[in-house]
């Protein structure tokens, strides 16, 4: 059975069932001890959209000049998906490569690696990160060999080192001996402690490190030639959003990037490319609710165990794993705005 300080560590709530949350919340620890989908991207017919190549299982669809996305899919981590639910990108310059996260093993990243290699044979020299979750880090290890700049918010190595020994146990659980066999959690070579202008030779990609939210590293990327940010999971578009940092913290920075000016933006869970401000509006309309139903909670002296059933369950239909994650994320927001 899980803790509560486990289900609040874990990117992946759905290790525990519900019966095991409920069964927690049942011991009625101290509350000071706790810590629809978005509109698709208007010019998705004009997406290439390029099989998979030999020796690959994973499509990437070419959504801008030199600008590739492979799209995750909605599920949990499986033997059969090897990792898979993430979206993995990657920027192809005159020079050089940058591929931004890399999937959730090892194995699933070496079928992107040679999607990558199947388009350019241009050397990869950069591995971005946009944050420390398995399903976006665990792929690194396929990229070993080109010897690239592993790149991350200046938070990110503290959080893998933290975290790397229960990263590593879950992530093989869940998956398999056989689809997590190779994968290897790799420390970031170069931190962000602000901006970071990567050039990849004839194009540049800025690297911000954002404030709390999501996590406490996030890193959104923006390809300066063709204007394409990369949110990373600060951006869920079907899959429901998950917290593992501040609420308040993301709430603000939705109001920030909602006013902030690209041609397309790629969610770090979601459809290809998506259209902002609209593209965001779903996942603020859902911290938005869980805020004021947990605020409302706790004004009325209202128990956690309560909270959990029923702060943000108007929003059950708009979004997939809500069974899988919406227990964690109020846990999350309650532990957090009690104390505001």
């Amino acid at each position: 059975m899980c803790t509560l300080d486990q289900l609040k560590d874990r990117h992946s709530p759905c290790e525990c069932e519900t019966s095991e949350i409920t069964a927690v919340l049942g011991r009625r620890p101290s509350r000071r001890a706790i810590l629809t989908s978005a509109l698709a991207f208007s010019a998705a017919p004009l997406i290439a959209r390029m099989p998979a190549m030999a020796g690959s299982t994973l499509a990437v669809s070419d959504i801008a000049p030199g600008v590739f996305v492979h799209q995750g899919r909605y599920e949990l981590q499986s033997p059969e998906n090897r990792g898979d639910m993430a979206n993995a990108s990657f920027v192809i310059g005159n020079d050089s490569v940058a591929v931004i996260d890399t999937l959730g093993s090892a194995k699933v990243g070496r079928e992107l690696r040679a999607a990558i290699k199947a388009v350019t044979d241009k050397p990869i020299r950069y591995i971005i990160n946009t944050h420390m979750h398995p399903d976006h880090v665990f792929g690194n290890a396929a990229f070993k060999e080109d010897n690239p700049e592993f790149v991350g918010h200046h938070k990110l190595r503290r959080g893998l080192e933290a975290r790397a020994q229960s990263y590593m146990a879950s992530s093989k659980d869940m998956l398999g001996e056989d689809a997590f066999d190779g994968s290897e959690i790799i420390l970031p070579t170069k931190g962000v402690d602000d901006t970071l202008t990567i050039d990849l030779g004839g194009r540049s990609l800025v690297c911000e490190a954002q404030k709390t939210a999501h996590t406490d590293n996030d890193l959104i990327v923006t390809d300066s030639t063709t204007g394409t940010a990369f949110f990373g999971d600060l951006l869920f578009s079907g899959h429901i959003p998950t917290l593992d940092g501040s609420l308040r913290g993301w709430l603000s920075l939705i109001e920030q990037l909602e006013g902030r000016t690209v041609a397309r933006v790629v969610p770090g869970h979601g459809p290809h490319a998506m259209h902002m401000p609209e593209g965001i509006l779903p996942e603020k309309q859902y911290w938005s609710v869980v805020a004021a139903d947990v605020r409302r909670l706790i004004k009325e002296g209202n128990s956690l165990t309560e909270a959990t059933k029923v702060a943000g369950q108007s929003e059950r239909s708009n979004w997939k794993l809500f069974e899988q994650y919406h227990v964690r994320n109020v846990i999350a927001a309650f532990a957090e705005l009690e104390w505001e």
